[in-house]
């Protein structure tokens, strides 16, 4: 049910933002990035605005080429990409002991393709929160065409001021979203905040390794590259997650990089040496043919001016995580499981 024809792509570039404005949309986007200028504390103090510009723009790549979940997974060897993504989801809900009669929050949950996997997989009731327009109308539309609207449901709020009473979830979990926030103590005070106690929030994180070295200029020309091309503030590292939740209140239950001993790397659907028939798009044949009907949808006027470069910092974000994965210095997949004491 992804929007998978190359008019639903046009169509989609820009979400809820006019169609002329776009390209004025991807020039200010652009801005708040080191390629262009921009720096750290700006991003931080416009995430909000940066991040809802980024999905506005994104959203519909994102469902073209990777479908409706957007985030990656650790993957065995003979299995595809979709396989991985929903046993993912899957490992996610037996963590936090999920079933029927749980209310639960997604925290970012972009146009629902996790909330609506873990429901069914589940039997949970499951809340997704997100802050941008366009991804929960998708969302919602994409819930009653599977019969969901009844156990899941969308709410359009900042995940640094959530609008829920204290204690008022028996289980939260994060899929590469909290890595948007400006404040990762802030973000994971909010999740402690409206958890009950006893109950558990369980994440999986964008960051940088102990690999990463802060003085070396092509770790950081990648980590820019990454932040530029997917909508971060900034990229945190493992250690300062853990003690963000510890400050938070939380006891980590346990913790662990899902990518140090996944049998087929993260980022193999991204890495142009690699070709795959069943994520033919991802491939360098695959992006090329994208790369060139959206200049040709945007020329004919079909797609908004704007769309091209669009693109072109969606696939300067594929080199970016491409070079961080196998520098080692860079993981989507860094995953713990938290407990909110009693």
């Amino acid at each position: 049910m992804s929007k998978s024809g190359a008019l639903d792509l046009a169509s989609g570039v820009g979400g809820k933002i006019d169609k002329k404005e776009v390209k004025s949309a991807v020039e200010q986007y652009e801005k708040y990035h080191i390629y262009f200028g921009g720096d750290e504390e700006t991003r931080k103090a416009n995430y909000s605005d940066m991040v809802n510009k980024y999905y506005d723009l994104a959203t519909s790549f994102y469902e073209f080429g990777w479908g409706e979940s957007f985030h990656f997974a650790p993957r065995w060897k003979g299995e595809s990409l979709k396989e991985s993504i929903k046993r993912h989801e899957h490992f996610l809900a037996l963590q936090l002991g999920l079933k029927r009669g749980m209310k639960v929050l997604d925290v970012g949950c972009g146009i629902g393709g996790p909330l609506r996997e873990i429901a069914r997989f589940s039997s949970a009731s499951i809340t997704g929160l997100n802050n941008n327009e366009y991804q929960i109308s998708r969302g919602k539309e994409l819930n009653q065409l599977v019969g969901l609207s009844e156990s899941c449901n969308f709410v359009k709020a900042d995940f640094m001021k959530m609008p829920f009473s204290d204690s008022t979830f028996d289980a939260i979990y994060a899929i590469e979203a909290t890595c948007h926030a400006p404040d990762v103590l802030g973000c994971y005070k909010e999740i402690y905040r409206v958890l009950k106690p006893g109950q558990c929030f369980a994440a999986y994180e964008w960051c940088m390794t102990d690999h990463f070295d802060p003085t070396n200029e092509s770790h950081q020309k990648t980590k820019a590259e990454i932040e530029l091309g997917n909508g971060l503030p900034d990229i945190r590292t493992t250690n300062q997650c853990l003690e963000a939740l510890r400050l938070a209140g939380f006891e980590v239950v346990w913790e662990k990089d899902l990518a140090s001993d996944s049998p087929v790397p993260w980022y193999l659907p991204l890495d142009t040496r690699h070709f795959s028939i069943t994520s033919f798009r991802l491939t360098a044949f695959g992006r090329l043919i994208t790369r060139t009907m959206v200049k040709t949808l945007e020329f004919v006027g079909l797609a908004p001016k704007g769309s091209e470069r669009v693109s072109s910092f969606l696939e300067k974000a594929a080199e970016g995580l491409v070079e961080g994965g196998r520098k080692e210095i860079f993981t989507p997949l860094y995953f713990f499981l938290a407990r909110k004491p009693l």
